[in-house]
């Protein structure tokens, strides 16, 4: 039996058992920590030999699937982009429509509304060949303001005041005539025909010759009454008669006038419509809306008679000319060359900006709409082209995704207001007629929402065939390098900024490597070299340079982290000051140097962290002290029952486990989570057991599987340097190092301190491919190998904690017995 001090506890510390077949590893060479850019790979000196780049950069796949949409005539092939932000996506896929244009494949049309005189309420859509829009309009606007001159001074003259005098006196004097021949039938039956109200007429019995009163009236006697009763019934059938005459002849009168209008009208009118006919005879749309319109100006002349108040308001209101808005024409969409076709970017895709709307005004307290009111959208203005949107713009704005659908399916459009959409408004407005929609549409977006959209909106699939799956890395050649050489002088010449040497593009090329975190690939993060090439331009202007150097580059990086990093450093103040506790030398039993990374938004940073371990007598059970309290995240868990499930492939082959360990991150406050740490727990854990102390001078990263296999991680840069930052802080020793997965190596584009160190032998980087060769380095000691009767060769390590979890297991057996006798004698 052992008692509770015969145990290992964190700060113990045990001689290893050095082995004289201990087998050695040896750091990576300098070269493999950093992959350099070559000069007989750039046949130039600067960028400005060098031509700009027409295509689109290591976006090969994208690029044929924008072709393929572009290309296929059926609906529904539209395009979602996918791909990071900064990668350029947008600039990409404009750039190359905007160079792709096949005008013979596909017509590029002017659209106008119009006036339909038929319904007022649903004007009518005009379609015509690109640039004739505007042309119509201002003929139209021509040919009105000539009107509104001649038709005035057509109905200001002599001829037309005496052909329009007659026809009055023509009529009054007919209605003289029959009123008067009726008024002596009555006189001569002593009954008077008298005006009671303008337009009505009354008679009366005369008492010689004045009218009765109803009381003079009523006190003749009843037979005189009946007598002018039966007189004045007869006469009322005559009136009613001539009345029917005067509202014949004052219909006749109305038609003579208006024929006489028509006929003035057509005289100054005529020709100016036949002048616009001729010049647009071969547009049989335009010809239709001319006849109605010239027919209209015949029957309506009056608009260009009457200058009222309410139409000098609305004109005023809506900004526009006192021309007659019944005539005018309302460009929708205008295009100066037929040949392109439209490239819209919608920044804003709420429903007005997308679908346009039907504005009105308001003039004392009544709103007021036309077809002139009716504003354009980016579908219209796309119409024949392409739309380009970012997916959760749109699917953030209301009504909009619903009716971007709606369009798409239907294959029209028509403006219309979102209160109406929602119902909300309940004042008459237009129905415009639907404008055919033919364009592709071009969605930007991350693969999440792609993946949401497809799982959960049916129709997504359907109007959305076409996926545009952009890079984000290049695979490094010598040929891609001059391709990226070239990409460079295309953004400095779009951006107007200095040119680069060829040590400034290779500084580039290298710190875009980095970006990619792989030696043999370049990042396509187009947003960041655009900032990094603008930020060495500044550089280079404050010295006065003619061209971007290799020092410029390096200081626009340098003033870049400098600007991030104020957390990094008030961290690595906490480590200077000892508040954070982090050993750099010596060794410890059951504690590790882990490396995480810490991101703060626009910055990263590698920092190092003691993580411990403590076993005792149990069942076998490792306690995860941050999964326990809700501090890790399910692929760290996932990384603690995989080193877990090894331990017990390991050594709990024959019987169970005896041990039960608790692994924790020391001053950990936030939620932890990935398999980085699953190495360093393992070997704590093995230290723990063993009583076997691991070097404080070693810091580790690597995840394992449930065979020892160490599996790659991410930013094993900025790891190294953030525990090479810790070392120096705490002073260099030549000892000090970290140990990463072989897989990693082609991660490795380390910054130069840490390269300048490493060449130097004051610090060493360590590969492994397995967690024991992480263990030999971290002990000193011999791993050892699996004997056919399970144990291990003797004087290893493994052999060791093999022995170590035979005590402890006897140990808890012990001890179990112990209580069973307890119960059995307290039951006795």
């Amino acid at each position: 039996m052992f008692s509770r001090n015969d145990f290992a506890t964190l700060r113990v510390c045990h001689e290893p058992l050095v082995n004289s077949d201990m087998p050695t590893q040896r750091p990576l060479k300098p070269a493999e920590l950093y992959k350099a850019c070559e000069g007989r790979d750039f046949n130039f000196r600067s960028t400005r030999s060098v031509d700009p780049l027409e295509g689109i950069l290591g976006q090969d796949r994208a690029e044929d699937a924008v072709e393929f949409a572009v290309s296929m005539p059926s609906s529904g092939y539209n395009i979602y982009a996918i791909g990071r932000n900064g990668l350029g996506k947008r600039t990409m896929v404009q750039r190359y429509l905007e160079t792709r244009q096949t005008s013979s494949e596909h017509e590029v049309y002017d659209w106008c509304y119009v006036n339909n005189f038929d319904d007022l309420r649903a004007p009518r859509v005009l379609r015509l060949p690109a640039g004739l829009g505007s042309a119509f309009k201002k003929d139209m606007e021509q040919l009105l303001v000539r009107l509104g001159k001649a038709i005035p001074q057509a109905f200001d003259n002599e001829s037309y005041f005496e052909r329009s005098e007659y026809l009055k006196s023509e009529l009054a004097q007919r209605q003289q005539k029959a009123l008067k021949g009726l008024a002596k039938q009555a006189e001569k039956q002593q009954v008077q025909l008298t005006i009671s109200t303008p337009g009505g007429y009354r008679l009366v019995a005369l008492n010689g010759e004045e009218p009765y009163s109803p009381e003079t009236f009523s006190a003749l006697p009843e037979e005189v009454q009946n007598a002018f009763e039966d007189k004045i019934n007869k006469l009322e059938k005559k009136l009613r008669n001539v009345l029917r005459k005067l509202a014949m002849w004052e219909q006749e009168y109305s038609d003579s006038q208006q024929k006489l209008n028509e006929e003035v009208t057509l005289a100054v009118s005529e020709h100016q419509f036949d002048t616009l006919k001729s010049r647009y005879k071969g547009h049989a749309e335009l010809i239709d809306f001319l006849d109605r319109a010239h027919r209209d100006v015949l029957e309506n002349v009056e608009v260009f008679l009457e200058d009222t108040e309410e139409q000098s308001a609305l004109a005023a209101a809506t900004m526009d000319n006192k021309l007659p808005r019944r005539y005018q024409v309302n460009v929708l969409v205008h295009h100066k060359d037929a040949n392109r076709r439209p490239v819209v970017i919608e920044e804003n895709p709420n429903h007005y900006n997308l679908f346009g709307a039907v504005e009105n005004v308001t003039y004392k307290g009544t709103v007021f709409t036309d077809f002139t009111l009716i504003r354009p959208g980016s579908l219209h203005r796309a119409n024949g082209g392409y739309l380009l949107m970012d997916a959760i713009k749109v699917l953030e704005q209301p009504f909009v995704w619903d009716g971007l659908k709606r369009a798409l399916r239907g294959g029209g459009l028509s403006p219309n207001t979102l209160e109406r959409e929602m119902t909300l408004s309940g004042t008459i407005s237009l129905e415009p007629e639907h404008v055919p929609l033919d364009l592709k549409i071009v969605l930007f977006g991350d693969r999440d929402t792609y993946l949401l959209l497809q799982q959960y909106d049916p129709d997504f699939g359907e109007l959305f065939k076409v996926v545009a799956d952009f890079e984000n890395e290049i695979v490094r050649t010598p040929e891609t390098q001059m391709r990226y050489a070239r990409f460079i002088s295309s953004l400095v010449r779009s951006k107007n900024l200095l040119h680069c040497d060829k040590q400034a593009v290779m500084r580039v090329l290298e710190h875009s490597a980095r970006v990619a975190e792989h030696q043999e690939r370049l990042s396509l993060h187009a947003a960041d070299i655009a900032n990094l090439l603008r930020e060495s331009h500044y550089w280079a202007n404050q010295e006065k340079a003619r061209l971007i150097c290799k020092e410029h580059v390096e200081k626009a990086l340098e003033s870049a982290e400098f600007r991030s990093r104020r957390i990094r450093d008030q961290v690595f103040d906490n480590i200077r000051e000892g508040a954070t506790l982090i050993d750099t030398q010596g060794k410890a039993v059951g504690q590790i140097n882990a490396l995480s990374v810490l991101s703060t938004g626009d910055h990263e940073f590698g920092l190092p962290s003691r993580l411990t371990a403590t076993c005792y007598a149990g069942d076998g059970n490792v306690i995860d002290i941050e999964r326990n309290v809700q501090l890790a995240g399910a692929i760290h868990s996932k990384g603690m029952m995989i080193l877990t499930a090894y331990l017990s492939s390991q050594f709990g082959r024959t019987r169970p486990l005896g041990v039960s360990a608790s692994i924790t991150f020391e001053q950990s406050y936030s939620m932890v989570d990935g398999d980085s740490a699953s190495m360093a727990e393992y070997c704590a854990l093995i230290s723990a057991i063993a009583e076997v102390p691991l070097r404080q001078d070693l810091a580790i990263t690597g995840s394992m599987n449930q065979f020892g296999v160490a599996q790659s991680v991410g930013g094993v840069n900025e790891k190294i340097e953030g525990f090479y930052d810790t070392c120096c802080i705490q002073g260099l020793t030549g000892s000090q190092g970290v140990i990463l997965p072989r897989s990693n190596v082609r991660n490795l584009m380390l910054n130069q301190r840490v390269l300048k160190a490493c060449q130097l032998g004051e610090f060493s980087i360590y590969a492994v491919d397995s967690v024991e060769q992480a263990l030999a380095l971290l002990t000193g000691m011999t791993i050892g190998k699996r004997l056919a009767n399970n144990h291990y060769s003797k004087g290893s390590l493994l052999e060791l904690v093999q022995q170590r979890l035979e005590q402890m297991s006897s140990a808890a057996s012990g001890k179990s017995g112990s209580k069973k006798a307890s119960r059995r004698a307290a039951r006795n």
